[in-house]
């Protein structure tokens, strides 16, 4: 099998913790060395956004990725990319005319939009993943939403035009049917967690003099840092780790950075607050197995990766109960859920946590068994791969006369 994933804005040879990239970067890279793992040979579209890229990259055995000149050669918004996708479709068309796929796998409803035009006229069956939901982003932003006009139009037109949804959570199974999506081409698959990387054994980061909380995300406001900071202020013996964002020595130019760092000085907490920037991605066990407890506190969360390492690695997550999260933190079982925005709620479950060296360990040995049994890459791939098998073989017994809808 061949597949063409297109994966615009995400690259799987991006670096992790700026403000574009993060829990799709690592999605996509992962899927695509683990199903060439079973055989499929995988290409990965995605925009160049620097001159110096080649052209095609090996990522694994069995996956390229394809660097497609679509816009500027140069770090964009992914807000800003809409204008390309045009160009980005007229590329892949070129390139899947010569060398056709079996399938495309779009991530992110741009991608889907590029991948529908590359397909037109080729009868390409394709499956898209939308990661995050445009309606949900406006449900929780509100004005603050930077998403492009007719994203949601847009994006009911994705639902209806591809052939199926790979959706990553249940709830996100009833927004999509809320857009009209027709639930019988929907399945549902999770995403998946490096076993082989996040685990109990090997190293962990020395314990400090105070307990540690860790935060492993973007800065951006909807990932919740300033709700857990204000947690913070009713835990007074606990410190907060964060880690994300631009590298540590450019921390003190990051606008979100600054303005953290001002309101942990009006809390009272500055001295428990330790930005610490992008941390390579193989150093990341050992931040999580040197944690007393991980809190993931977006306002909304597609899916949520982070939740799934940390429950990997033994270490108990406190999560807001939103998107994924619902699915991949099982409450007083693996870790606590907790409603979003809502610093007091955070600080109890945190504090009780802190206070019970026991009750994490039980938490955080649930959580290993869980990420074992339901959310191994090896388990992801074989999902996906299924829904592939199936998707050709609808394809192939559509009646000749039906038209394939672009």
């Amino acid at each position: 099998m061949k597949v063409a994933m297109v994966s615009e804005h995400a690259s799987p040879l991006a670096a992790l913790g700026g403000i574009d990239a993060g829990g799709q970067n690592v999605h996509v890279a992962a899927l695509a060395t683990w199903l060439a793992r079973r055989g499929v040979e995988v290409v990965v579209h995605t925009r160049r956004d620097d001159p110096a890229l080649p052209r095609r990259v090996r990522l694994a055995p069995g996956v390229l990725v394809d660097h497609v000149d679509a816009g500027p050669p140069e770090p964009l918004p992914k807000d800003a990319l809409l204008a390309h996708m045009p160009a980005f479709g007229d590329v892949l068309a070129e390139a899947w005319a010569r060398d056709r796929p079996d399938l495309v796998h779009s991530h992110f409803w741009m991608s889907a939009l590029a991948a529908l035009r590359g397909a037109a006229g080729l009868e390409l069956p394709i499956a898209h993943t939308f990661h995050a939901l445009g309606v949900v982003k406006r449900r929780h932003q509100g004005v603050d939403d930077t998403s492009p006009d007719g994203r949601l139009a847009l994006e009911e037109r994705i639902a209806a035009d591809v052939d199926r949804i790979v959706a990553t959570c249940t709830d996100e199974v009833f927004e999509l049917v809320r857009l009209g999506a027709d639930r019988r081409k929907i399945t549902v698959v999770p995403c998946g967690v490096d076993r082989e990387r996040f685990n109990p054994s090997g190293p962990a980061e020395p314990a400090g003099a105070r307990p540690r909380i860790v935060m492993a995300t973007r800065l951006v406001a909807r990932k919740g840092v300033e709700d857990v900071l204000r947690a913070l202020a009713a835990l007074p013996e606990a410190e907060l780790h964060v880690v994300g964002g631009p590298g540590a020595g450019e921390l003190a130019a990051d606008p979100e950075a600054r303005r953290l760092r001002g309101l942990a000085a009006e809390l009272g907490v500055a001295d428990r607050l330790v930005l610490r920037g992008s941390v390579a991605r193989e150093d990341m066990p050992a931040v999580l197995r040197g944690t007393d407890v991980v809190v993931c506190a977006a306002w909304y969360e597609p899916f949520g990766i982070v939740p799934l390492e940390a429950m990997a690695c033994g270490v108990p997550v406190v999560a807001t109960a939103v998107g994924g999260h619902v699915d991949s933190v099982v409450h007083e079982r693996t870790g606590l859920h907790v409603p979003p925005h809502d610093p007091e709620r955070l600080a109890v479950a945190l504090g009780a946590l802190l206070a019970d060296p026991a009750r994490r360990h039980a938490l955080g040995a649930a959580g290993v068994r869980r990420t074992a049994e339901r959310f191994d890459w090896r388990q992801v791939a074989a999902s996906t791969h299924d829904a592939y098998l199936d998707l050709l073989g609808a394809r192939r017994a559509r009646p000749a006369a039906v038209e394939v809808v672009s």
